[in-house]
């Protein structure tokens, strides 16, 4: 049986490697928060006492970390994965980076003849706990063939995006345009509720037109449209990845003009009291702003 590592056991990687554990895989964990690893011990989990342990252990680890830089430190820091690894070992980092990082770590990684592939992750915490994560991968197919049964046990939608650095550009501007897009999606409920329609009225007729989104049909079903905002795709996080996509964008010369705009938003958002809850509390800042209470779906 493969032996499998991970490295990260937030929000996301916690329910992902409870997911490959449940599935049968050896699976060896380490957080720098140890608290986070006595949960997957009871399923059956290695513990780690470190990223080197991690890298002796493992033919395949798996990371999830919260930015460029802890990506960059698990990877290439002192004791890190490439100095600590062994010749064939694969990296796939789920987290969401700057690209020009990932590039950066896929050729260290290839000198020391090891493969990193980026495997960056679509849906939210309630996916990631089902199982039905969507995983945007970029790889050579043949090194994607050798971690498919892992993505197959913690998603159910595999997307191949071409080679190394295309899953993570893939990811950057997905959330670009989520993160534009809530912005958007608060403003016109906002305006809906202070005219009085009721939010399953107008997110009925939204969702049969080309108006609809992601964040009406599903993301904020279970957060804000039913009053929970404590962090599952945390403000900071959104804020970030807008960050990332802006920049990538700058890269390409692209103007982004709704795009700054909304990270202008966000800045605010994270000095305010909604800035350690979940982006879907944009609503309830917008909401508070224009003097009405926060809509929510019926219960029948």
């Amino acid at each position: 049986m493969v032996q499998v590592g991970y490295i990260g056991l937030g929000v996301m990687g916690s329910p992902m490697s409870s997911n490959l554990l449940r599935k049968g895989f050896s699976v060896t964990v380490f957080d720098i928060d140890q608290s986070r690893v006595l949960p997957l011990l009871e399923l059956g989990a290695n513990s780690a006492g470190s990223i080197a342990e991690v890298a002796e252990k493992s033919e395949i680890v798996i990371t999830m970390l919260p930015d460029s830089s802890h990506v960059e430190e698990v990877m290439a820091g002192a004791d890190g994965l490439i100095e600590s690894g062994h010749p064939g070992m694969i990296v796939m980092d789920t987290s969401t980076i700057y690209p020009g990082i990932t590039d950066m770590l896929a050729k260290q990684a290839k000198m020391a003849d090891m493969t990193f592939l980026d495997a960056a992750v679509g849906r939210l915490p309630p996916q990631a706990i089902a199982g039905t994560s969507m995983f945007m991968v970029g790889g050579e197919p043949e090194d994607i063939e050798r971690v498919r049964p892992l993505l197959e046990a913690m998603g159910d939608t595999i997307v191949h995006c071409g080679p190394v650095g295309s899953g993570i550009r893939c990811k950057v501007i997905n959330n670009f345009l989520g993160c534009v897009t809530a912005k958007a999606t608060a403003e016109a409920l906002t305006m809906a509720t202070k005219v009085g329609l009721p939010l399953d009225t107008v997110r009925g007729v939204i969702t049969g037109t080309t108006a609809t989104n992601g964040l009406l049909a599903t993301g904020w079903v279970s957060k804000v449209f039913a009053g929970d905002i404590e962090p599952g795709f945390a403000m900071p996080l959104a804020r970030k990845d807008l960050a990332l996509g802006i920049r990538l964008a700058d890269e390409m010369e692209v103007e982004t003009p709704l795009a700054d705009l909304a990270l202008t938003h966000f800045d605010a958002l994270l000095e305010s009291q909604f800035g350690d809850k979940d982006f879907s509390a944009i609503l309830n800042a917008a909401c508070e702003e224009a003097g009405v209470e926060v809509p929510t779906l019926s219960k029948s």
